[in-house]
């Protein structure tokens, strides 16, 4: 079986639709995708349905998901929640919430851009992320559209739009903790997103791991495109220490970034596993 746990549509900040995401599950040869927008499950209902109407014998399975927005030790980090009731209110309620902030902070980061110079415009943000919940990846395709930086990846840096950068801008982000007791009793599972992916600004603790696995987090993140072998190794390590299962996801945006659907993926065994896990929601069979 090919498993990937991580993908996104253009529901937060992906470029391919829920529909196109699952065609392209089945053209990559997946056996299963989880569909983890930003903060959102505004892009499920489309998913369910592409799903459900591929061809009889079709054996692509969709796992509905989200992924969150959390703080901790003054450093952001994301949080993978599988196969949770969404209409929970407690978790339902927060994820609104992070929604909300996020219109805000990307006003203001855009604010911040051209004050440091960039010409781009909050409707040229909105037109580049059409229906999705904005987030910073639109902005770096504007000052991409603006020639202010050559990817969308090289906005990503101090300079624009790293966290901590000269145009970054905190948003209302979850303590992980909280996240991770909102998720098991929204009848979820939590995983912690590339908890290693040191490119992307600081990483959180050894410490702060170890606590978010006694409060209920079921597995980290390990195979990604963000983590090198060191930090692989170590991972592994420290989720055989806590007793945290290990996943591999592509954290596919689509055209935004070059990463492929499957170019990592979960062990079967580790993808049953989590299933146990869940009691919210289940998985999407065509």
């Amino acid at each position: 079986m090919r498993i990937d746990l991580h993908a996104h549509s253009n529901a937060s900040d992906g470029t391919d639709s829920p529909a196109e995401l699952v065609a392209a599950a089945v053209a990559a040869g997946l056996d299963v995708v989880a569909l983890t927008d930003h903060d959102t499950v505004s892009g499920h209902a489309e998913a369910t349905a592409a799903v459900r109407a591929l061809p009889a014998g079709s054996r692509l399975t969709l796992v509905p998901g989200a992924e969150l927005s959390c703080h901790a030790d003054g450093i952001s980090l994301h949080l993978l929640a599988y196969l949770f009731d969404p209409a929970e209110p407690a978790f339902a309620q927060e994820r609104e919430l992070v929604r909300t902030d996020r219109f805000r902070r990307g006003r203001a980061v855009v604010e911040r851009c051209r004050e440091l110079g960039a010409p781009i415009t909050w409707e040229q943000v909105e037109r580049i992320a059409g229906t999705g919940s904005v987030g910073r990846p639109h902005i770096a395709s504007a000052l991409v559209e603006a020639g202010v930086v050559a990817t969308v990846s090289d906005a990503f840096t101090a300079d624009w739009l790293a966290n901590g950068g000269r145009a970054d801008v905190r948003k209302h982000e979850t303590d992980p903790v909280e996240a991770v007791r909102l998720v098991r009793a929204a009848g979820g599972v939590p995983v912690f997103a590339h908890p290693g992916a040191v490119k992307r600004g600081r990483t959180v603790s050894d410490e702060t791991i170890a606590g978010l696995a006694a409060a209920g987090l079921a597995a980290l993140e390990v195979d990604h495109m963000d983590h090198d072998e060191e930090a692989r190794a170590h991972l592994r390590g420290l989720a055989a220490d806590l007793g945290l299962l290990t996943t591999g996801s592509s954290d596919y945006h689509g055209s935004r970034k070059t990463v492929r659907l499957g170019e990592h993926t979960t062990a079967p065994e580790v993808y049953e596993a989590l299933l146990a896990q869940a009691t919210g929601a289940a998985p999407v069979t065509a």
